[in-house]
């Protein structure tokens, strides 16, 4: 009988086969985009998936059913229109309502409703080589956040991009994530 690979250090199993493609699959068919009341960014004209620039070790979360609900309830929702002030799959979401509905539905956690307010909600903030899913991760410019996302594992995040974009699944090693990212958090502890 052939044993279940494990994260190291943890009795965490590690991903199986059906997420680690999972993931990369959803990947594919989606393009750069982002989030933001007033400061709403176009998608680059060239803008396409890029493959990672660095190796994304995995970081066993601190309740792996919590974060499995939150990874697999966020893909879930891959599609959905956005729309600004939206927090339902039905009306559609932007970027806060997207965190918020995904943590509220699937653990009951009631999260503070904007980027800025999320962002300087408590919990630890976490280096990218230490992301784990469900993972908050934020980016801006200028020192003002102003768009948020839910790590999903593999260098990827989910998240609600601006006016006339859906839901999508976009890579942290992506120019424009990397030029705009702000830090991350965690939430689940």
């Amino acid at each position: 009988m052939r044993a279940t690979p494990h994260y190291p250090d943890s009795g965490t199993p590690a991903p199986t086969a059906a997420r680690r493609w999972l993931v990369p699959l959803l990947v594919g068919t989606l393009a750069l985009a982002a989030c933001g009341r007033d400061d709403v960014r176009p998608t680059p004209p060239a803008a396409k998936p890029q493959a990672a620039t660095r190796t994304w070790t995995p970081v066993a979360p601190a309740d792996p059913a919590a974060a499995n609900a939150v990874l697999m309830r966020a893909i879930s929702l891959v599609g959905t229109p956005y729309r600004y002030g939206g927090n339902t799959p039905e009306g559609g979401f932007d970027c806060s309502g997207l965190v918020n509905y995904v943590f509220r539905d699937m653990l009951d956690l009631r999260l503070p409703r904007t980027s800025r307010e999320l962002f300087a909600y408590q919990g630890p903030k976490i280096e990218p080589s230490r992301l784990a899913t469900g993972d908050l991760v934020f980016f801006g410019s200028g020192g003002s956040v102003t768009h948020v996302g839910i790590y999903v594992g593999e260098g990827r995040f989910v998240h609600a991009p601006s006016t006339g974009g859906t839901v999508r699944l976009d890579h942290l090693d992506g120019s424009y994530w990397v030029r705009n990212y702000s830090g991350s958090k965690r939430v689940l502890h």
